[in-house]
């Protein structure tokens, strides 16, 4: 293992392009979320009504309506036809994300990012070992079963215990039974399953995953041909086997990272001190040279021990 294998994660990119380029996109994505929670908030909080709802369904200055499309078809499965409003707020949702990349709602809107990200940190503070890792498809299980179960019953079955809307609760209402999903999750993925609860278990990962599945927006490894093994895309990547075919593939292969559990968190960029990544469009063409075989050894150990 090389000298910058064991390196803090991140630390030589802060030397080369200096701290705040090395945290820009997590820098972004922190006050994008905390934006949209903040938006959420001011209403019940300070009066201030620009935003009444929640991230399930909400009116935006008495003009714009959104609404998840997860929690509409929960809705129409439990036979509960949505209102025009809400079909139309939910159609607005759908088509955002299927343009953007659905996981793109995983990483700079959800509150509980910032929930898993600050269990992640600890967990490796504390130096954990990873613990209990679900299957990839388990989220998928977990979608289908909630779909069903509000078929079944006839209610919005995960939204009585959704976590981001019991988070959203919690702040509003102070001190409840909702903090107890919350602390849940949290203390989940820091003492048994390392990142488990948004790369393995949650049900609306899998669902926006499923909506941008042909999204535009996407990360791409353009000059992976200057790769240097420090492995520290991997070590911050939420999802690292998205990495593997795009870093590592041959030079008739795209480097754009087309998986749908990508969440275009933009970490990779940060803690890159080459900039072999860096964010574009599907239809991206230009060539990107492939690396030597013998390169790639580091990365298959990396993604074999995930």
């Amino acid at each position: 293992m090389s000298a910058k294998t064991q390196s803090p994660v991140g630390s030589e990119a802060i030397e080369l392009k200096g701290w705040l380029a090395a945290h820009k996109y997590l820098l972004l994505r922190r006050t994008t979320q905390l934006l949209f929670l903040a938006l959420f908030l001011i209403g019940p909080w300070f009066g201030i009504w620009w935003v009444k709802g929640n991230l399930a369904a909400s009116m935006t200055l008495d003009i714009l309506p959104l609404a998840d499309p997860l929690m509409l078809l929960q809705s129409a499965l439990a036979g509960h036809w949505p209102e025009q409003t809400a079909l139309v707020g939910a159609l607005i949702v759908a088509v955002t994300y299927a343009l953007i990349g659905g996981r793109v709602y995983c990483s700079w809107v959800c509150p509980i990012n910032i929930v898993t990200d600050a269990s992640h940190w600890l967990h490796d503070r504390l130096g954990l070992p990873k613990g209990w890792q679900p299957k990839a498809n388990t989220r998928y299980f977990m979608l289908t079963a909630i779909l069903i179960a509000s078929a079944m019953t006839g209610t919005l079955a995960f939204e009585l215990v959704n976590p981001i809307t019991m988070l959203h609760r919690g702040l509003v209402f102070g001190l409840g039974f909702a903090w107890t999903f919350v602390i849940g999750i949290f203390l989940f993925d820091v003492l048994l399953a390392r990142r488990g609860w948004c790369s393995h278990l949650c049900p609306v990962g899998a669902f926006y995953g499923l909506l941008g599945s042909k999204a535009l927006l996407r990360v791409s490894a353009t000059d992976r041909a200057a790769c240097d093994d420090c492995m520290d895309c991997f070590a911050v990547c939420p999802e690292m086997h998205v990495i593997t075919p795009a870093l590592r593939g041959r030079s008739e292969d795209t480097p754009i990272i087309l998986s749908r559990d990508c969440t275009n968190c933009g970490r990779c960029i940060d803690v890159c001190s080459v900039s072999v990544f860096q964010f574009t469009h599907r239809f991206d063409q230009r060539p990107s040279p492939g690396r030597t075989s013998g390169k790639s050894k580091l990365a298959h150990k990396a993604t074999e021990a995930a």
